[in-house]
């Protein structure tokens, strides 16, 4: 008799307000509480409209924080129904994801409120178990406001653009001329890049070859002693043990190709470099190449050889000037013996008065004034 009795009151609560499947009424019988109130329609007694807009951070703050991502419920390691509902997780969660009370339905199916479990759950018709939010059924008007977000497409507007990974700077700078070789190349960049993009076939460090240009086939890639990362933003192309010779040197950060460096979220670097940072065209897949120049100072010694080595051989003895075509003021200085014979105790041809090189007495050289 008692057994009659309960399915009478559950069909009696099922006839009288519709309320939801017989599993729902099931429940609510078991756990000795009457069936919930029909849902507020937004009308008049119904507290009016949603006091919120249709987009997903406004749904975030008013409906899933304060009402689902509670603890027991749609939070923590193990969320009911395997749904978290934390701002971290639901935009994820609920988006073309199949419901695990309804396989053959999305939780949230853009542009298809219709088609949305979470519409069938805050309506209460229809959906497996109980009527979301428990207890509390949700206005209408905060529910109509959730199904124009799905109409709308079901965007997160809390998501940030994926703009890809650009150089931020490098070391040593483009352009600038070295007397001594760097330690290392450093490159920096304005986002964290996968670490396991950066290495010898993305990071390349090439010498011209002495006449400046990278396009004739005579360049010369460096080998690195290591390439790594100094932190997620800095890699590191270390030159320990490594020697430079003096040369031009050019930078390639590859952005395109089978092999180039990407950021945490798979864009691929966008390096043009046109003089200024950061590199880029907008546009992720894209080189960046910058040069450097290493020109070591050539220390003159008080030797005849030192000075025609490093003076007159390469700045005096130029053709049109102080060559033994030219001999420009009479001034042949082509070689050493050619110097030495035209320049001790010859007078200078500018000035008669004066001998060009007075051995012992520099302060009345003519070369020296």
């Amino acid at each position: 008799m008692k057994r009659l009795a309960g399915i009478i009151v559950i069909a009696a609560s099922l006839a009288a307000c519709n309320l939801g499947s017989y599993d729902d009424a099931v429940d609510r019988f078991n756990a000795g509480r009457p069936p919930a109130p029909p849902p507020d329609d937004g009308g008049s007694g119904g507290g009016g409209g949603a006091g919120f807009n249709p987009v997903f951070s406004a749904i975030q703050a008013n409906v899933f924080t304060p009402n689902c991502a509670t603890a027991g419920c749609h939070s923590g390691g193990n969320p009911s129904a395997s749904l978290n509902l934390e701002a971290a997780n639901s935009h994820a969660m609920l988006v073309s994801v199949n419901a695990t009370q309804d396989a053959g339905v999305q939780r949230v199916n853009p542009g298809n409120p219709n088609l949305s479990y979470l519409i069938t759950k805050l309506e209460g018709p229809g959906a497996t178990g109980q009527q979301m939010p428990p207890n509390n059924p949700m206005p209408q008007a905060d529910i109509d406001v959730i199904r124009q977000w799905i109409t709308d497409g079901a965007i997160d507007d809390t998501a940030q653009p994926s703009v890809p990974v650009r150089v931020s700077s490098l070391s040593p700078a483009p352009g600038t001329t070295l007397d001594a070789a760097p330690a290392s190349v450093i490159a920096g960049f304005d986002r964290d890049v996968d670490a396991s993009t950066v290495n010898a076939n993305t990071f390349i460090l090439e010498a011209s070859g002495g006449d400046g240009a990278f396009n004739n086939g005579n360049e010369t890639q460096i080998t690195a002693a290591s390439i790594s990362l100094a932190s997620a933003r800095s890699a590191v192309f270390d030159l320990t043990g490594v020697a430079l010779g003096d040369d031009t040197y050019q930078v390639t950060l590859e952005g395109t190709g089978a092999s180039t460096i990407l950021d945490l979220d798979g864009n691929a670097l966008d390096g043009e470099f046109t003089g200024a940072f950061p590199s880029g065209n907008g546009t992720a897949g894209g080189d960046f190449m910058a040069r450097f120049t290493i020109s070591t100072p050539v220390a003159i010694e008080p030797t005849l050889d030192s000075i025609q080595a490093v003076v007159f051989t390469p700045t005096c003895a130029r053709s049109g000037c102080h060559d033994a075509v030219s001999e420009r003021a009479l001034l042949n200085l082509s070689d050493a013996d050619t110097s030495l014979a035209q320049l001790r105790d010859i007078p200078a041809t500018q000035n008669n008065a004066k001998l060009r090189v007075v051995p012992g007495d520099p302060n009345v050289s003519y070369l020296v004034e």
